[in-house]
């Protein structure tokens, strides 16, 4: 054999192939990975992503996920506390934020999701089970905004009201389950109820109350819409009456000036021409009283007809 040292270098080239394999892992941006001997951890989580090194065969790779995690809860009937039972279905986002006691507490996702069922499904509960149902289902009073008359105050006190809302729920419960998963290395993002429904002896009965609550909300809307009305209405009146009022004044104003205006020309016509401004007259006088129908019984010596007289033309007696 003209190589025989090819062999113990091929067989040396292999193995530190294998060792060099073995020993590299890459962590995914998004990953973070914590390295155990023999079940043991070791070192600090390594959250950094790229190509990392091990000792081979003895050191293990456990990578766990960075990203928001989704929890999905079961349907599960609890009854409020004014007996009322309703099914509800919760939905939950959460996160990996200490790898290290995830690892050491829970070991892995599926094993931290039977604990978030049994953890947000017995405090939701306690909730749910300690508000009435209107506090579950309704956030606000929004229905209930609207300004009231003291004719509906006694019809407002059969209308439940919502005193904290399902928001204000939702947000304690977050708070509480982040205090009983915070020793697992797990920070809840968000807990929310995706839906109610009610069961069938509940159903009927929340309709009808829905359904009298908004007539009662639409009855108390178009009555303040009337009072608006009548009020605007009273005020178009009044200011009616008084533009009518400064326009007559007004009226008479002018009237006035032009009856003075005009007083005024016919005196300056009658200094200019006392008899002409007579004779004038006398003519308007005649247009006014005389038509082809009227019949006069004057005296000769009577003053109506005087310019005609003058003209000699006298009148028929």
């Amino acid at each position: 054999m003209k190589f025989p040292w090819l062999g113990p270098v091929v067989a040396v080239v292999a193995v530190a192939f294998i060792f060099i394999v073995n020993s590299a892992y890459v962590v995914d941006q998004t990953q973070q990975a914590i390295i155990t001997e023999f079940g043991k951890p070791m070192g600090d989580p390594v959250a950094r992503p790229g190509l990392h090194f091990r000792t081979p065969f003895i050191q293990q790779v456990n990578y766990f996920d960075k990203r928001i995690l989704q929890w999905d809860g079961y349907s599960t009937e609890i009854p409020t506390k004014d007996k009322k039972f309703i099914w509800v279905d919760l939905t939950a986002r959460w996160r990996i934020v200490d790898p290290l006691k995830f690892l050491t507490t829970v070991g892995n996702e599926a094993n931290a999701q039977g604990r978030l069922d049994d953890i947000i499904d017995g405090i939701s509960r306690d909730y749910i089970t300690s508000n009435n149902l209107i506090e579950i289902v309704r956030s606000s009073n929004r229905i209930l905004d609207i300004p009231r008359t003291e004719q509906d105050i006694s019809a407002d006190s059969e209308i439940e009201k919502v005193t904290k809302g399902r928001d204000a729920i939702t947000r304690e419960v977050v708070e509480k389950t982040r205090q009983a998963v915070s020793d697992f290395g797990i920070q809840i993002v968000d807990v929310q109820i995706k839906r109610i429904n009610y069961v069938a002896q509940v159903r009927q009965k929340v309709f009808e109350r829905m359904i009298s609550e908004r007539k009662r909300s639409a009855e108390k809307l178009r009555s303040e819409g009337q009072g608006i009305k009548a009020d605007i209405e009273g005020q178009k009146e009044k200011e009616l009456r008084r533009i009518t009022s400064e326009a007559y004044k007004e009226a008479r104003k002018i009237e006035g000036a032009a009856d003075a205006e005009a007083t005024k020309i016919y005196a300056e016509a009658y200094n200019k021409d006392p008899e002409f401004y007579s004779f004038m007259n006398t003519l308007d006088t005649y247009r006014e009283t005389l038509s082809k129908d009227s019949t006069l019984v004057l005296s000769t010596d009577s003053e109506y007809l005087k310019y005609l007289k003058d003209q000699g033309n006298p009148v028929k007696q």
